[in-house]
């Protein structure tokens, strides 16, 4: 019967159709023998039906006709084989994602066969058979529209009682597979997405209303596996690639949370606030946020405040957000660790519940996916949980009791590298969620200078006292003597929680305001962070304060002005260090980032970055120290950090940044250098070029072992820059010479051998900076990168008297060099008169400007 499914007919007719559909109808069991043939028809089946959609009608009322939907349940039930199931899976797929026809899709909705496919007891311990069937609850919920969902669901008395598809689907949104995960939440936001006030009153009810707090409760363990990750590059080599991995993952849910609240289901919202702030917020971030680790029950602060600012990011809900500002103002010990009760209780419907349903005689049974086992993890790597403790405390409670808002600010001012970015992007993230109120911004004291102005000119204008009083009063403050009704509405809800807060005697959005000032100027005058965490801080200053000086007190500008003048004498000892030649070069290429750094509308990293600092840190700290590449570093960061304690100055005197540093020009080269001499100029020596001898020493070196070469060694230096050189004689020149080699004058560090006085030693460190140029020369950040290794030459001399003489003409030129650094230094390090030259500048280049304008009279 089934070879006769091969002879020649046109494979694109009603008659194929039909010569299928009646082979179909004759097999009465699916054994090895007709198996293949009905895997074949079905998928011809597919073909044919998506092409009669598009070119013949007939086709498609045929397949009504013969009710072929009938058919396919039919073979699923007399067939034992996976591979039948997994083709009538994606023929039924390819048939609804490919149909354009309305009036067909609403036949196959409409037929009760639809919902037996769905709800057969596939046996899913076949994994390929459990994504082809989600794929075919995907397909279904693309076709999804306010008139084909009714066709999908059962009602009762206006009331849906029964949601087949989505019932199912939501049982698998857990799986461990990723792909299965991803196209549930797919499927659950086109049911989202459709807006019928029926079907959201289903999912909104008990118990399908457990899978929002699922939901949070998944994420829950999924921070929790994060913090397993990030605690582990700690002690271990940093894994990169695992943590970017599992940091997407939290995201991309963060991301499917926000399109369920966007999609507008009435108490959806709510729900997921309330799930969030109870299960994640209260009971294992804010906790987390002390620097001391209590107990060992909390997850890391580092990822507390990533996930803290990732929540603010990205689930975009005005309650969320407000209340989690309010949370500041509660006290540390206001979260106790207790066992916390019911949370295996939730996780006992994460995962899909039991079907045990019997598929007839054959005795399968639909599997719960991985319940006990997602259970037992969560339970493990949890415990003990948090429970709220309701703590009353007054105002003059005792120091001990910090508020969050403060060990907030602690981990700036006492917090490592990491801590202290996390806590600035905490910061940066509250002051850039649009949901925050404007009052909660200034309790919080992090209300932008120009929105303070703003609001308090508005109240001004409509006629109340206090907002013209505050307005033109040198102690203004948007809320006098307290905190805001708004605030306050917060504060209360927090109650409803188990949360009680404190205000400190004399608490005020100003007072709040110079803790955060104090934090931040703490923060620039410490050594041991790093300059690219201090440039976060400068952002975040700049935004706090857009008009200068007017919060500074004295005692800021007083550690201001210290910290300023210890970076200054730092970075003047780097004019005579191993990079001094590049010093000026890397000033003004740090002062133009720096600049755009702290006036970029936002900063420069994402959240993530803080997980990933300790494994950047690890690779960096590989450099051998006493490599010039790990002095080239140090000099980095010290630029970095003099650069914005530079530009702080000069915000905080109020005045403009210019867009170079006030650098003094490079001076005139005198006739009579050795440079001059040697016939050189500032684009240096080149390999072949020719030279002159005057003042050249001869040696000897074996650049290869048993090889010596005999060359004149010159030390010359041009401004900023300088070289050391060997060149061979021309014979046909007198005193002429062709370069050979040369290498940077900076760091070559001369030294006498002390047993053979004959011998110059001179270290020879790379032409660059390597971090200036990583496509040249890589970057030592990767964990399998070469380390730079500085070169090492040895010159021998005629005599004592001659080694002496090379060994001076470098310190001389060394010297010279030097100098010259420092020169064109001087007016940048000098604080009033770099601040004066500054001005200068700026007024310069906006007369220049306006005398090359075009006279337009």
């Amino acid at each position: 019967m089934w070879f006769s499914f091969w002879r020649s007919r046109d494979r694109f007719s009603l008659e194929e159709l039909r010569y299928l559909t009646d082979q179909l109808q004759k097999i009465q069991i699916v054994n090895e023998v007709n198996k293949d043939f009905v895997i074949e028809a079905l998928r011809s089946i597919s073909e044919l039906i998506t092409y009669g959609d598009q070119h013949d009608a007939s086709f498609f009322e045929f397949f009504m006709e013969k009710q072929i939907m009938g058919e396919f349940v039919r073979i699923l039930k007399i067939s034992r084989a996976a591979t039948v199931s997994l083709q009538l899976l994606q023929t039924m797929s390819i048939i609804i994602q490919n149909l354009k026809s309305e009036h067909a899709i609403y036949y196959l909705f409409s037929t009760e066969h639809m919902n037996k496919l769905i709800t057969y007891a596939f046996d899913f311990r076949n994994d390929e058979l459990l994504s082809y069937y989600i794929s075919f609850l995907r397909a279904i919920s693309g076709k999804l529209n306010k008139n084909t969902i009714s066709l999908l669901v059962k009602t009762q008395n206006d009331k849906v009682v029964s949601f087949p598809m989505y019932v199912e689907a939501i049982q698998f949104a857990f799986h461990e597979e990723n792909m299965i995960r991803t196209a549930v939440r797919a499927l659950t936001l086109n049911v989202y997405h459709v807006g019928d006030d029926y079907v959201n009153r289903f999912i909104t009810s008990p118990p399908h209303a457990d899978y929002f707090s699922n939901l949070v409760t998944f994420f829950r363990k999924q921070c929790i596996d994060l913090n397993d990750l990030v605690t582990e590059t700690m002690s271990a080599e940093p894994s990169t690639s695992t943590i970017l991995a599992a940091v997407d993952e939290i995201e991309d849910n963060l991301y499917y949370i926000s399109d369920v609240i966007s999609a507008g289901i009435p108490d959806v919202g709510r729900l997921i606030t309330d799930n969030i702030l109870r299960h994640l917020i209260f009971p294992l971030l804010l906790p987390s946020l002390r620097i001391e680790v209590v107990n060992g029950f909390q997850i890391g602060a580092v990822t507390s405040l990533y996930l803290l600012c990732c929540i603010l990011r990205i689930v975009k809900i005005k309650d969320l957000a407000n209340t989690i500002s309010a949370a500041f103002f509660c006290p540390l010990d206001a979260f106790s660790p207790q066992p916390e009760e019911g949370l295996n209780g939730n996780m006992t419907r994460l995962c899909c519940e039991s079907r045990s349903q019997s598929s007839g005689s054959d005795g399968i049974v639909r599997q719960p996916l991985d319940a006990e086992s997602l259970i037992k993890e969560v339970s493990d790597s949890s415990a003990p949980k948090t429970e709220l403790k309701d703590v009353t405390v007054k105002n003059g409670c005792p120091g001990s009791r910090l508020e969050l808002r403060g060990a907030l600010l602690s981990h700036i001012t006492t917090g490592d590298d990491v801590q202290v970015l996390g806590a600035l992007s905490v910061l940066a993230t509250l002051l850039q969620t649009k949901e925050l109120d404007e009052s909660m911004l200034d309790a919080l004291g992090i209300l932008p200078q120009r929105k303070q102005h703003k609001k308090l000119l508005l109240e001004a204008l409509v006629g109340e006292d206090s907002g013209e009083e505050q307005l033109f009063s040198s102690d203004n403050t948007s809320v006098k003597g307290g905190i805001d009704i708004e605030l306050d509405g917060y504060l209360q809800k927090l109650k409803d929680y188990g949360i009680s807060y404190f205000l400190k005697a004399g608490a005020s959005p100003r007072a709040h305001r110079f803790e955060v000032l104090d934090a931040l100027v703490s923060l620039f005058c410490r050594s041991n962070i790093s300059a690219e965490i201090l440039w976060d801080g400068g952002w975040l200053l700049r935004q706090l304060l857009p008009y200068s000086e007017a919060e500074f007190n004295s005692h800021h500008l007083k550690l201001l002005k210290d910290s300023y003048k210890y970076w200054a004498t730092e970075l003047l000892q780097e004019a005579r260090g191993i990079w001094s030649d590049f010093l000026i070069i890397l000033l003004s290429d740090e002062w133009k980032k720096c600049k755009r750094a702290i006036e970029a509308p936002s900063p420069r990293k994402e959240p993530k970055s803080m997980l990933l600092h300790s494994a950047k840190a690890s690779a960096v700290d590989a450099v051998p120290p006493e490599s010039s590449f790990a002095a080239g570093q140090k000099m980095s960061e010290l630029v970095k950090v003099f650069v914005l304690l530079h530009q702080l100055q000069s915000f905080s005197l109020g005045k403009a940044l210019s867009d170079q540093p006030c650098i003094d020009p490079p001076s005139e080269i005198p006739d009579c250098s050795r440079a001059k001499v040697a016939g050189l100029d500032a684009s240096g020596p080149k390999p072949g070029a020719e030279l002159r001898l005057d003042g050249a020493v001869p040696c000897r070196i074996a650049f290869e072992r048993g090889k010596e070469r005999h060359f004149f060694f010159l030390g010359t230096a041009i401004g900023t820059c300088g070289w050391i050189i060997l060149a061979e004689e021309l014979p046909s020149k007198l005193n002429c010479g062709i370069v050979r080699v040369a290498a940077p004058l900076a760091g070559s560090n001369p030294r006498i051998d002390e047993k053979h006085s004959r011998w110059l030693h001179l270290r020879i460190r790379p032409s660059t900076l390597p971090f200036l140029d990583p496509t040249k020369h890589g970057t030592p950040l990767k964990s399998k990168a070469k380390p730079f290794v500085d070169g090492r030459w040895i010159l021998a001399f005629q005599d004592e008297d001659t080694c002496k003489v090379a060994f001076s003409m470098v310190l001389e030129e060394i010297n010279l060099q030097s100098k010259e650094v420092e020169r064109r230094l001087k007016p940048l390090v000098g604080l009033e008169r770099a601040v004066d030259s500054a001005d200068a500048f700026l007024c310069s280049t906006k007369s220049l400007t306006s005398n090359t304008a075009p006279n337009l009279m």
